[in-house]
């Protein structure tokens, strides 16, 4: 009968690990087909063929018109003489009306309508591992996400007051690849005698864009318009984002900077529930997926009114409007901005602008996690591979906390070797609370165990060993990042779940070296720890699970040591 038994177990487990292996399979393959549809904007305009919006919408006679937006409620309203809430202006987007950018790390494509950004592919950054020449497509205009910067001069004379502008370009396609390039794009229909030209600087090795503004008025009348800046988008998940409900669930929405928290999150629920703003001095605010982000910079110097709002479209917009640009008779002046589009490399960030580097959000730990990422980047430096920076720096934490975690241990172990002194007190003392609770004082004195022992030690490593979990988690560095064998992705999830088994093996055999809990039902709960554990680990990224096993077999090691000696020491 017990090998009968044995034996269905056994074909449970095999047609489980073959189902999970199907649906990852599956999973996968949906991934790959999603982002078949997805065509960048940039690879039409190399083929010489329309935008790929319009391919995907219906055919007709009238021009094909792609996402048409209300412009008062698109573009900030900031004077009520500026809005004409019954206009709607479209525009169909054509090869022809686009300038594309490139240097070393980014290809940027800009739409003349309104000089807008609306489309960054990370050229150093491939879309999946198996693909290393399609690269990842951060901001994107098409059939599937709108997710765009858009920034204009509204106000009096701002050429996006009554609709957005249009521009001229020299050319469509601009290199950065060998020195900095300053791409200059010539507003139309300005007033007579002003002129106003859009500015893109962009370095060869760089994800920050440089805007400005540079308006020449050789008028006679003064001129003025309000700069605002935003990135623009919908509710979509992000590209990859695991929408199974299984594994981690990195956040996804915006991020800002205030004197009063230095760093301040909004889900796109909380940008339509509670619209947020506020004014002042520097600043920043940005869009954030897993590792990567879209931030606005503007300067450090200049009074800023921030804002997050949704529109009637249902998109969400945050972004800033800063103070008037005026330009006097027969003068010249410029506004700039910086925008990033990029990996969220906490370094790079540091230094764009204050705080903007905790985009790379370790959560409250971050004082904790922060010198935990630089040791671990010190590592692999050294041994270049990121699985093994992550076994030892999971060693090296393990050596710190040895002497306190062996007091801990020699707690349990202490508490294990007296179990069954303590289930007789409770069975004899059963009625009595307190003479079972004296009893058991007086236990704990003869056999020198201290009852928090065990617990506090742990609980004063926890923080190192989340902040560690956070920090492997938010590292773009580990993304693609192979290991060695079947992991070729530590951001991934095992493919064939060994990591994920391992660490529940590694969770069962450390419970048998733990006392038992009193409790029965208790008891029972914990023994099936183990398996809810593996089957949430089973979506987490390689590189996590690696980091759980890693410390749950050193503290397995420990622990047994420990558990015999004192055994030894009581024989």
């Amino acid at each position: 009968m017990d090998i009968q038994r044995y034996l269905l177990i056994a074909a449970a487990a095999a047609l489980s690990f073959m189902l999970l292996t199907e649906w990852a399979a599956f999973k996968e393959q949906r991934v790959v087909a999603t982002q078949q549809e997805r065509s960048r904007i940039s690879d039409s305009f190399e083929k010489g063929i329309p935008n790929p919006q319009q391919a995907a919408l219906p055919k007709s006679d009238t021009p094909i018109i792609a996402n048409p937006v209300t412009e008062s409620d698109d573009v900030p309203t900031v004077l009520p003489s500026l809005t004409s809430k019954d206009e709607t202006l479209t525009t169909a987007i054509t090869a022809k009306s686009m300038v594309v950018i490139t240097n070393n790390v980014l290809e940027i494509v800009v739409d003349l309508h309104g000089g807008d950004i609306i489309e960054t592919s990370l050229l150093k950054f491939p879309e999946r591992i198996e693909d290393p020449d399609t690269p990842l497509v951060l901001l994107e205009q098409n059939g599937q996400r709108t997710y765009i910067m858009q920034s204009g001069l509204i106000g009096p004379d701002g050429t996006d007051s009554n609709g957005r502008a249009t521009y001229t370009a020299n050319s469509q396609a601009y290199t950065a690849t060998g020195t900095a390039q300053t791409i200059v794009l010539t507003a139309k229909n300005t007033p007579p005698n002003v002129t106003v030209e859009k500015r893109f600087a962009i370095n060869p090795d760089s994800y920050t864009i440089q805007i400005s503004y540079h308006v020449v008025n050789n008028s006679t009348v003064p001129w003025q318009s309000i700069p605002f800046a935003q990135l623009k988008r919908d509710n979509s998940p992000a590209p990859n984002a695991d929408t199974s409900g299984f594994g981690m669930q990195p956040f996804l929405g915006a991020a800002t900077t205030t004197p009063e928290n230095r760093y301040e999150k909004f889900t796109f629920s909380d940008i339509a529930e509670d619209p947020w703003k506020t004014q002042q001095t520097g600043g920043w605010i940005a869009m954030l997926q897993h590792y990567f982000t879209a931030a606005l910079v503007p300067n450090a110097e200049g009074s800023h009114a921030y804002s997050t709002r949704k529109t009637r479209d249902g998109f969400n917009i945050v972004g800033f409007t800063s103070e008037p640009l005026r330009v006097g008779p027969g003068q010249s002046n410029t506004w700039g901005m910086q925008f990033y589009a990029g990996p969220k490399d906490q370094y790079t960030l540091a230094e764009l602008a204050p705080h903007l580097e905790l985009v790379v959000d370790y959560g409250w730990l971050w004082w904790i996690g922060k010198p935990l990422f630089w040791l671990l980047t010190q590592i692999q430096s050294v041994v270049v591979n990121w699985g093994v920076a992550i076994i030892l720096l999971t060693l090296l934490i393990k050596t710190g906390f040895f002497k306190l975690s062996a007091a801990s241990y020699r707690s349990m172990a202490k508490m294990r070797k007296a179990q069954p002194k303590m289930l007789a007190i409770r069975e004899q003392y059963a009625s009595d609370k307190q003479k079972q609770s004296q009893a058991m004082m007086e236990l704990y004195k003869k056999e020198k165990i201290n009852p928090m022992g065990g617990c506090l030690p742990i609980l004063v490593q926890m923080p190192v060993f989340i902040a560690l979990y956070w920090v492997l988690m938010e590292s773009v560095e580990l993304r693609q990042a192979p290991f060695a064998l079947w992991i070729q992705d530590l951001a991934v999830m095992d493919p064939y779940f060994v990591l994920p088994l391992m660490m529940g093996a590694s969770m069962f055999f450390m419970q048998k070296l733990n006392p038992p809990p009193p409790d029965p039902m208790q008891a029972k709960l914990m023994q099936w720890l183990p398996v809810v554990f593996t089957f949430f680990f089973l979506w987490f990224p390689a590189g996590l699970v690696l980091y759980w096993v890693v410390n749950n077999l050193l503290s397995m090691a420990q622990q047994y040591y420990i558990t015999r000696q004192i055994e030894r020491e009581t024989g």
